[in-house]
């Protein structure tokens, strides 16, 4: 297992190496690092690789409403230099433009809607396909030998599942457990698979972007606070055995820790993945800046004990996720005799 994790890193860490030569023939320090940002945050462009002045890449569609000229289709491409692929106000299109730094704008600075499908959006898609397609093989080889040794897609799914029921589901939330099963499975592989596709050269930060996991921790949210029960209500409006007087305290703190629970969980696999990504690409950046062969091999040596290291954290994010998700829902589905007992 230790050779399959020293190999899968080695080979991405050669693959980020290559695919970040462009930095390589540039004079300026910024372009040196530049390929870190664009990276890291989300683009209308699906940037590949760029070999010497040919650039790799992927043009998403561009979707606008506005109230004076309803709903517009575009490419990105017809908002950038053809030869350089640089965005910016001088290359608007029909009123619209992109700038330096991805973001939409209309030339006369009238209000719009932006629908545009990014980077991040189609790497969703892709995850959201891939974990569908393993989620129906599994059951269709269910369905159709019934209770045998799982092979394919099941051989990799049932694992998972009984991992995430058994060690997560049920533990955390109790009797009540298999109402919230398929929505932490879910969970569980939306979060991990995005996380190790985001770790592949070229690849979407998916999971590294911050509005992507505030939706996943306001499904948490959601969930945990519509299934809560009187006596979780009860806790947080009239907490048991604290005098009056202290309430005016005590009910504050709790509201303000409904929200913080979910913000916690927004901020902290964000940060998680996208400081490993960034950590991954500054020490590939180092061998540009310097141009020595001896800064890369220590580069490369450090990317590659990085990409094992992150390998990990893919996993364990995914499971943090899913465990405080599955601890929020049973504390708000927990019954007040389970309480007695502490």
């Amino acid at each position: 297992m230790t050779r399959k994790l020293l190999a899968l890193s080695l080979l991405l860490s050669a693959f980020m190496l290559v695919f970040a030569n462009p930095t390589f023939a540039s004079d300026s320090e910024e372009d040196k690092t530049s390929f870190i940002m664009h990276h890291v945050v989300d683009s209308h462009e699906w940037h590949f690789a760029t070999f010497g002045h040919t650039h790799v890449t992927l043009p998403l569609p561009v979707i606008v409403y506005s109230g004076d000229r309803g709903l517009e289709f575009f490419k990105s491409s017809d908002f950038q230099n053809h030869e350089t692929h640089k965005f910016g106000k001088e290359y608007a299109h029909e009123g619209y433009f992109i700038d330096d730094h991805d973001k939409l704008g209309r030339v006369d600075g009238a209000s719009f809607t932006d629908f545009s499908i990014t980077k991040n959006v189609v790497m969703m898609f892709i995850v959201m396909f891939l974990v569908a397609y393993l989620a129906l093989s599994a059951a269709n080889h269910y369905k159709k030998n019934g209770a045998v040794a799982p092979k394919g897609a099941a051989a990799i799914l049932e694992p998972i599942v009984i991992f995430v029921r058994d060690e997560i589901a049920q533990k955390s939330i109790g009797p009540k457990y298999k109402k919230f099963v398929p929505y932490l499975i879910t969970l569980f592989l939306f979060v991990w698979f995005g996380n190790l596709l985001g770790l592949l050269p070229g690849a979407a930060n998916m999971t590294g972007n911050i509005a992507v996991t505030m939706v996943l921790a306001l499904l948490t949210f959601i969930i945990t606070n519509v299934n809560g029960n009187k006596d979780y209500w009860k806790h947080v409006f009239m907490t048991p055995g604290v005098p009056i007087p202290m309430l005016l305290i005590i009910v504050p703190v709790e509201i303000i820790g409904l929200f913080t629970k979910p913000f916690a969980l927004m901020v902290r696999l964000f940060v998680a993945i996208t400081a490993g990504h960034i950590v991954i690409l500054g020490f590939i950046a180092l061998a540009f800046i310097f141009e020595s062969v001896t800064i890369g091999v220590v580069s490369t040596v450090m990317v590659t004990f990085i990409n094992i290291i992150e390998l990990l954290v893919a996993t364990i994010q995914a499971y943090v996720f899913t465990l405080f998700s599955a601890m929020y829902i049973g504390s708000a589905v927990a019954e007040h005799a389970h309480d007695d007992h502490h």
